[in-house]
């Protein structure tokens, strides 16, 4: 496989279920680590990169807004500050590893992050640093995956990664169904038309009409990240119909 990425600017999205172990809660010291040292191996690869953080790993807001009875609106508000949390964690941490790193909030919390401003968001990639966007779009109802998919139409990403914690999209649960085929390569219809579970119908709507490719794989298997930059055949690659 080509050691050269085959792609210039890429956004990646980490659920923040990335953070801490599979059930866990918080942030995880080696499993911070790890996904910081996976982010800096892609940008000395001369990749510009841009990360959104989830923050499912403190609180999910559709969740809470269920289970704790308070308005949705807040619930997601509380979520968009759990991305903070994650994205100045994963800042220092890739700074201590020697990737300088700017974090951009969708809403103002001037003190810690610069507020998001596309032009000023690409002038870092340009210059070698990683931006990290918080704080989902800064807008309740609205998911990190949305916000992945806007902010890599906005940077022009060559290809949005989602890295989660299944190898790549299955035609079934594979936990229920043994008999559950993964993709390596399906098209952004036969999402629509299976009604796969890759991320929400905003999210998907929006890559598809911007013609974005999509590539989904596994957080936890080490070095995927960068293995997916190269253009190694790892998860499955999501592409718009050629019509």
């Amino acid at each position: 496989m080509p050691d050269a990425p085959v792609y210039k600017r890429v956004l990646l999205k980490i659920s923040g279920e990335g953070f801490c172990p599979e059930g866990g809660f918080g942030i995880e010291g080696d499993q911070l680590e790890e996904i910081a040292r996976e982010c800096v191996d892609v940008c000395k690869m001369g990749v510009q990169l841009a990360v959104v953080v989830g923050g499912g790993n403190f609180i999910r807001g559709a969740t809470f807004a269920e289970t704790g009875h308070i308005p949705r609106a807040t619930a997601d508000y509380m979520g968009m500050l759990a991305t903070v949390i994650n994205a100045l964690a994963l800042q220092e941490t890739m700074e201590k590893f020697g990737q300088p790193t700017r974090v951009q909030s969708a809403i103002s919390v001037h003190s810690v992050a610069e507020p998001f401003i596309r032009r000023r968001a690409v002038r870092h990639l340009e210059k070698g640093r990683a931006v990290i966007l918080a704080a989902g779009t800064g807008n309740p109802f609205f998911t990190t995956d949305t916000c992945a998919a806007l902010r890599a139409t906005e940077i022009q990403a060559d290809v949005l990664l989602k890295a989660t914690k299944v190898d790549g999209v299955y035609s079934a649960d594979p936990k229920k169904d043994p008999k559950a085929k993964l993709y390596r390569e399906i098209s952004y219809e036969q999402v629509h038309r299976d009604q796969l579970r890759v991320m929400d119908l905003t999210a998907i709507t929006l890559c598809m009409e911007r013609k974005i490719p999509l590539v989904v794989f596994n957080l936890k298997t080490p070095g995927n990240i960068a293995r997916v930059v190269r253009g190694e055949p790892v998860g499955t690659k999501i592409v718009p119909s050629e019509k």
